[in-house]
């Protein structure tokens, strides 16, 4: 059995430094190999004011990174036959259809597809506590382009628009999905939420800007769409994140959650982790293979997108990365997850923590390269 004990120094050792260097205030970083866990490291304050450390079991308010956490309880209902990716939304909704939105299928929204990544210049954080409220305003809305015909980032309006499909199809909302189908069956009920419950709602890190905000300022200066589909009052920013309300309020565009629990999840995905898998291997294949082409409407860039997972470093690792710095994705051909939380919201030409997911990435690689060389000899 090989002995991780090296690389999860090195990855202490490298969180260490960035704390004690005041690069990050607490990061969480996790990892699984062949649904084992081999990298469980933790460091610095989850919350400055109170002086709290971080733990394994810390959950981390993560904004896009939590969009994983919709798309596998998506997967694990298609897993057990309780919905279609070809479902028609307008047939469980049938507000959905107005403005000619009545062809829109849950594959159109899993991808961004769907042609809904607005909302109005004037939403408000108020605006997020109200579910119904905000789904009735994309049901209502007008799409920016014919549902399928292109792709665009949807990043807020899509946790409202699977989960309300969620919804209305099983007659559950996405947050008892999450808790019954994923957390509890991973034994990660205290680790991976959409609205926190409020007795844990202290355990929670508390998130700060560094220069995130300044970041936002600029992509709203310099990308046509941006504004659009994150709103001036409704920016993925740090101010947001730590309001009490919207913490506890089910978001499924964001989650609160630890690294541990993501990397598991998304290693329960590959295979079985202490018994449990979510959804087979011939729904992996599906689930990973890219669905869209050409530019991303609300960035002009490179987005590629699956049924829920954006494809990264060129398809080796799918999941999702969070506005300031948080990550959490899968690399299938290894079987490797790794999953990594922070709270000091913030951009460099550097980033440290996909540096420690190569890590990671490298040393896995290098291990599976000495067992097949030992297993052809």
């Amino acid at each position: 059995m090989t002995s991780w004990m090296n690389l999860q120094a090195a990855v202490q050792r490298q969180i260490d430094s960035l704390v004690f260097a005041g690069r990050e205030i607490g990061v969480q970083v996790a990892a699984y190999l062949d649904g084992e866990l081999i990298v469980n490291a933790v460091s610095g304050l989850a919350d400055e004011s109170t002086g709290a450390r971080v733990t394994p079991d810390t959950p981390f308010f993560s904004f896009s990174t939590g969009k994983g956490l919709t798309a596998t309880a998506v997967h694990v209902l298609a897993e057990k036959g309780k919905i279609s990716y070809d479902l028609r939304i307008a047939d469980v909704w049938p507000e959905y259809a107005r403005h000619d939105k009545g062809a829109t299928t849950l594959r159109h929204a899993l991808t961004h597809s769907a042609g809904v990544p607005a909302l109005p210049s004037y939403t408000t954080p108020e605006d997020f506590l109200d579910w119904d409220r905000m789904c009735r305003t994309i049901a209502g809305s007008t799409p920016s382009w014919a549902p399928g015909t292109r792709h665009g980032f949807h990043e807020w309006t899509w946790g409202w628009l699977i989960g309300e499909v969620v919804r209305r199809a099983t007659q559950r909302p996405i947050a008892w999905v999450v808790a019954e189908d994923i957390a509890r069956p991973l034994g990660a009920d205290r680790e991976l939420f959409f609205g926190v419950p409020p007795q844990e709602l202290n355990r929670c890190a508390r998130l700060k800007d560094r220069n995130w905000r300044m970041a936002l300022d600029q992509l709203s200066a310099n990308i046509e769409h941006f504004d659009d589909i994150a709103p001036p009052g409704v920016r993925p920013e740090a101010a947001l994140a730590n309001r009490r309300d919207i913490m506890q309020t089910d978001i499924p565009a964001v989650a609160t959650v630890s690294a541990r629990a993501m990397a598991r999840m998304y290693a329960a995905l590959m295979g079985h982790v202490d018994g449990v898998r979510l959804i087979s291997q011939g729904h992996l294949q599906d689930v990973t293979t890219v669905l869209t082409s050409g530019p991303d409407w609300a960035f002009n860039g490179d987005l590629p997108k699956t049924l829920g997972y954006v494809s990264q470093l060129g398809g080796a690792r799918f999941g999702w990365s969070g506005n300031g710095g948080s990550l959490a994705g899968f690399y299938p051909e290894l079987k490797l997850a790794i999953a990594i939380t922070k709270n000091y919201l913030g951009t460099t030409d550097d980033d440290p923590m996909e540096a420690i997911a190569a890590m990671i990435h490298s040393a896995a690689a290098e291990q599976r390269a000495v067992t097949h060389a030992q297993a052809v000899s």
